[in-house]
């Protein structure tokens, strides 16, 4: 997303201005200091404090290797984990010795993501288990309905054994993209700063979908206590503003790269807006919204 520049007469009070000005809470918000404010003689401010901020971006997370090494891979090629000492590598032993370890001085906590640990393993497909031709077949027939209901099985599996009170519901966004709404209280775990646990449990909610279908997954969408609802709000304020500028200088406006799910939210607010129009350019994490005039 474009940056914004402010000036004030201290620090703090450019930082309040830039946040004001973007709509969003500091959490959600990139900011840099650009210069410090420097004072002449008898107090006077010679230079002011500048800041650059832009709403906090959320771009798709990277797909992880699956050479790491880890028991379902090695299950894949036929290969057995490795003891503690070959190759830096531990045995499943005392992974669990020092998971046990971290229920004791974690308490509940502990308790909790090791249950939502054993919630992942228990839906996830078992590694190493290959398809046959026909089961792909099935596979690229499968429904998005179908795909979301898997996804809601696990999701209020895993809810179930963190011990938390929640519901989960599905949405239809659109003809190509749902939405697992998890609503209750006390799930900020599962959100995490910045959003980065709920984006991490939006892609293993995706991978057991993958594990039950090798259909695509990327228009299947997690939120928790309504924290994408909120950013949604806030990137619509800010396409509005945007929007503003392309109108009143008649030149493109290229954003920077964004989600699945935080493009569609510039896209639809672009809609409302008369005399502008959106295109997406770039591949895969480079993908990224263009603002041009109509017409």
């Amino acid at each position: 997303m474009e940056w914004v520049e402010i000036t004030a007469n201290t620090v703090e009070a450019a930082k309040e201005k830039a946040l004001e000005q973007l709509g969003v809470a500091e959490g959600d918000a990139e900011i840099q200091v650009v210069q410090e404010p420097k004072t002449g003689l008898f107090g006077r401010v010679r230079q002011e404090a500048r800041v650059r901020a832009r709403v906090q971006p959320s771009s798709p997370r990277p797909k992880r290797s699956r050479g790491g090494g880890k028991s379902r891979n090695e299950g894949q090629r036929g290969q057995k984990p490795r003891a503690e000492g070959q190759g830096g590598q531990r045995s499943p032993k005392p992974k669990a010795e020092k998971q046990q370890g971290g229920r004791q001085e974690g308490g509940r906590n502990a308790d909790r993501k090791a249950a939502g640990a054993a919630a992942v393993s228990s839906v996830a497909p078992a590694g190493g288990a290959s398809r046959n031709k026909e089961e792909d077949e099935m596979a690229d027939g499968v429904t998005l309905e179908e795909q979301a209901a898997v996804a809601k099985e696990f999701l209020v599996g895993l809810i179930e054994v963190m011990d938390l009170e929640a519901t989960v519901e599905i949405r239809t966004l659109d003809d190509e993209t749902v939405e697992l709404a998890v609503d209750g209280e006390g799930l900020g775990m599962l959100v995490g700063p910045r959003g980065t646990t709920l984006a991490a449990l939006q892609d293993i909610t995706r991978t057991v979908v993958q594990g039950r279908y090798t259909a695509k997954t990327d228009r299947i969408l997690v939120d928790v206590a309504r924290y994408r609802e909120r950013r949604s709000a806030a990137l619509t304020r800010f396409t509005k503003e945007q929007a503003e500028l392309v109108l009143s200088s008649g030149e493109e406006r290229a954003l920077e790269p964004m989600s699945p799910a935080d493009r569609k939210v510039i896209h639809d607010a672009v809609n409302e807006i008369e005399g502008v129009t959106t295109r997406s350019e770039g591949e895969d994490a480079r993908r990224h919204v263009v603002l041009a005039p109509a017409g």
